[in-house]
């Protein structure tokens, strides 16, 4: 599908990479993603068995920091045999932004992103192996990427290990510039090692390393500096990043059941790259049933990152230093989630034929901070302006049908 989208300046515009390329630094796509992962909930945590025939509904929207991102998503999970099953997804965005990053420099924006992806599992024993395809296209930037992934049960079925990786290939254009052409491309390793310590308590240790190559930067994204022959005292000229950035990420996560089917969940995350963003990121949650058609899920998040290396708010001069940037997701900044959930396993005379069903609405209230990243457009001169900081609500409502 392709939809007409007005640009009032797509030279100026910056548009934000908020699902076109993952985030590795804990922005704001990072509710999004989520979402996503409770939908398809493909994974290799699931060793020697092979997911449950299912489709799913997806409605997602986030609102936020002047940007508004909304749209469906649909999933279809079915067993060719008793040993291979095939997914297949289709996810829609439509995005528009009147961000501060857009508004101190060019004019709000509307557009709108397409993302399929389809997959194959296959079953032997106690291994599972999976292939996923992936290919998402806007109007100025195009990406394909594949995956593979080994998972193995072992032990006594106790101990799960499961290895993985992935290979992306992007196109980057800029809208109004037919000359413009840039690419990058991205390589993943990763490994987990998932453990059942006792009755009621499991863990879960994963690595991850990431290679990026090429034009990580937004074409359309400036940095501003100090100048004194204009009248406002400030100049802009276009970011500058590395063609390579080398990033490694470990997790650490527990879950424990309590009595009456409830679950205490706990994630860790420390990530650091080769631009010296250090983050730290904690997650506790809390699941409890209530009945036998109803279960309530909590949860609370805090994330903390440092700024990238060449990254400032307000650079001294024009060509201050050979790489340049002032996205605010490269500053110094944290963010703090509230979330919750309710889940209803609908009765059978609600569901389709002999299938079971449940349905599920989840809302994330986000309040970001930004310790070093400037709002341009208060008052108080240049460089004196008040920090930015925004709120931001993510709303999912699914569908399941399993069968």
């Amino acid at each position: 599908m392709v939809v007409v989208v007005t640009k009032l300046n797509s030279m100026q515009k910056m548009k934000s990479r908020f699902l076109s390329i993952p985030k590795l630094v804990g922005s704001l796509s990072l509710g999004l993603s989520i979402a996503l992962g409770l939908v398809l909930n493909i994974s290799s945590s699931q060793a020697a068995v092979l997911g449950a025939d299912r489709v799913d509904v997806l409605y997602h929207s986030y609102e936020g920091g002047g940007m508004k991102i909304d749209g469906p998503s649909i999933l279809l999970r079915k067993k060719a045999t008793e040993s291979v099953s095939i997914t297949a997804y289709y996810y829609l965005d439509s995005i528009s932004s009147a961000s501060v990053d857009v508004l101190s420099t060019a004019s709000a924006y509307t557009e709108e992103r397409n993302e399929g992806q389809l997959g194959i599992e296959y079953l032997h024993e106690k291994t599972i192996m999976s292939f996923n395809v992936r290919q998402s296209d806007e109007d100025d930037y195009f990406a394909q990427s594949f995956s593979f992934n080994v998972s193995h049960d072992t032990f006594g079925d106790l101990t799960n290990i499961s290895m993985g990786f992935s290979y992306g290939d992007n196109d980057i254009k800029r809208n109004g510039d037919e000359v413009f052409e840039e690419e990058s491309q991205q390589y993943r390793i990763r490994a987990s090692l998932n453990q059942i310590l006792t009755r009621n308590l499991t863990a879960s240790l994963s690595i991850e390393a990431i290679a990026d190559d090429g034009y990580l930067n937004n074409p359309y994204r400036t940095v501003r500096y100090l100048d004194n022959s204009t009248p406002s005292g400030v100049g802009y000229q276009a970011e500058i990043y590395p063609q390579t950035r080398n990033s490694f990420a470990t997790k650490l996560s527990a879950s424990y059941y309590l009595p009456y089917r409830a679950a205490l969940f706990f994630h860790y995350r420390y990530f650091s790259d080769s631009w010296e963003i250090k983050s730290n990121d904690v997650e506790l949650g809390y699941r409890h049933p209530i009945g036998d058609a109803f279960e309530l899920e909590l949860k609370l998040r805090y994330y903390q990152q440092s700024q990238a290396n060449f990254y400032s708010d307000l650079f001294a001069y024009k060509d201050a230093q050979n790489y340049l940037a002032r996205d605010k997701e490269l500053s110094d900044f944290d963010n703090m989630t509230i979330g919750i959930g309710i889940t209803y396993s609908l009765p059978d005379s609600l569901s389709y034929g002999s299938s079971r069903s449940e349905a599920s609405l989840q809302w994330d209230y986000i309040d970001f901070n930004y310790n070093n990243f400037r709002n341009p457009l208060d008052e108080g001169g240049v460089g004196n302006e008040s920090l930015y900081g925004f709120s931001a609500n993510v709303i999912r409502a699914f569908y399941s049908v399993y069968f």
